[in-house]
C-alpha cells in the first residue's frame, strides 16, 4: 500500500461561517467541485454531524475513479471538520478553518493509504502523477468554492467575496 500525506491551504475573502457552512454541506459539493461525480448519504449522524457517513465518488484527471466513504468523527463549528475514510483509500481528512481579518484560511490535511491493489501499484509506479492529480483536483475545488461563496448572501454590513482564492502548497 502507498501512503500519502497531503496538506493544502486555501484563502477566501469570505467569513469563516460561510466557508464552514459550504464545507459542511458536502452533498452539494458536486455542484461546485469539478471531478466530484457524486456524494451519497449513508448515515445521518447526530445534530453536530458526528457519525454522518457519505460515499464520495471522484473521477481523477488521470481517468481513474476513486470511491470511499467518509464518517465524520469530530466537528468544532466553525473551525474543524474531521472524518475517517474507507474504500479505495483509507485514512483521515481534516478541514481546519481560521477566521482572519481578510477572510478565511482553510487548511486541509488528507492522510491516506491506498487499499485497492491496482491503485497501490499505480501510486508506487506513478507517484509524481498521483501527486500532480491531487493538487490539480484541490485547485479546482478551491476555484469552485470561491465561485460558490460569491453566490452566498453576505451578512449585514459585509460585501460578498469578490477576489479569487490564494493557494499555498
Amino acid at each position: 500500500m502507498a501512503s500519502f500525506d497531503f496538506d493544502t491551504t486555501w484563502h477566501f475573502k469570505a467569513p469563516v461561517e460561510a466557508v464552514f457552512d459550504a464545507l459542511s454541506d458536502s452533498l452539494h459539493w458536486p455542484g461546485w467541485w469539478p471531478g466530484l461525480v457524486d456524494v451519497q448519504p449513508l448515515e445521518a449522524g447526530d445534530d453536530q454531524g458526528i457519525g454522518r457517513t457519505q460515499r464520495f465518488i471522484w473521477k481523477s484527471r488521470l481517468g481513474y475513479r476513486l470511491c470511499f466513504d467518509i464518517c465524520i468523527t469530530r466537528v468544532d463549528e466553525p473551525c474543524l471538520i474531521e472524518g475517517v475514510a474507507n474504500g479505495d483509500v483509507a485514512g483521515v481528512g481534516r478541514w481546519q478553518l481560521y477566521g482572519e481579518k481578510s477572510g478565511t484560511r482553510v487548511r486541509y490535511i488528507w492522510q491516506v493509504r491506498t487499499v485497492r491493489p491496482w491503485l497501490s501499484l499505480l501510486s508506487r509506479m506513478a507517484r509524481p502523477l498521483v501527486l500532480w492529480n491531487h493538487r490539480a483536483m484541490m485547485r479546482a475545488g478551491a476555484t469552485g468554492l470561491a465561485n460558490h461563496l460569491r453566490c452566498v448572501p453576505a451578512p449585514c454590513g459585509r460585501a460578498p467575496a469578490r477576489e479569487p482564492f490564494k493557494q499555498r502548497w
